[in-house]
């Protein structure tokens, strides 16, 4: 029983300690405004150490301001991570208009909310299986005004 322990341990250890990728939110920028909601899209750089693509199972996003969440959601089956590359990935989060204004209070004279924005990408990985990496980005982003709406 000993000897499966140990291989068990081992093993483990070996799990723990295989590369896995990296990833960033590198910016949030305004995509889109409509009449009932702005979309925002977040900017992921994920760069993958293995030789061969990686499949990303699903991308799912929770976009906080004031403690309060605003919106969540997910992308089923967004792709695939580059070989030994490092690849972009745009996560587009639709914000109704209505919950932004009734964030008034956090809106300062210069017409900006602070946000929180957390990510979980999760990827199939060799032995591994799936495997999610959580990002978290925090900021300010300018609501838009209503010559952006017209």
């Amino acid at each position: 029983m000993q000897f499966l322990d140990k291989a068990k341990d081992y093993l483990v250890e070996k799990v723990a300690n295989i590369e896995k990728p990296q990833a960033e939110v590198t910016d949030v920028d305004l995509k889109h405004v409509s009449r009932d909601s702005i979309e925002y899209d977040a900017k992921v750089s994920v760069s993958n150490p293995y030789s061969h693509s990686i499949p990303i199972c699903a991308i799912s996003y929770t976009f906080k301001s004031a403690g309060r969440v605003i919106v969540s959601g997910s992308m089923a089956d967004p792709g695939s991570l580059k070989a030994s590359d490092t690849t972009m990935l745009e996560v587009p989060v639709k914000v109704p208009h209505d919950i932004l204004f009734s964030l008034a209070k956090d809106i300062g004279a210069d017409w900006d909310i602070d946000y929180e924005l957390e990510i979980g990408l999760t990827v199939d990985l060799p032995l591994v299986g799936e495997f999610t990496i959580p990002l978290t980005h925090k900021g300010e982003i300018k609501l838009p005004t209503l010559k952006d709406l017209f």
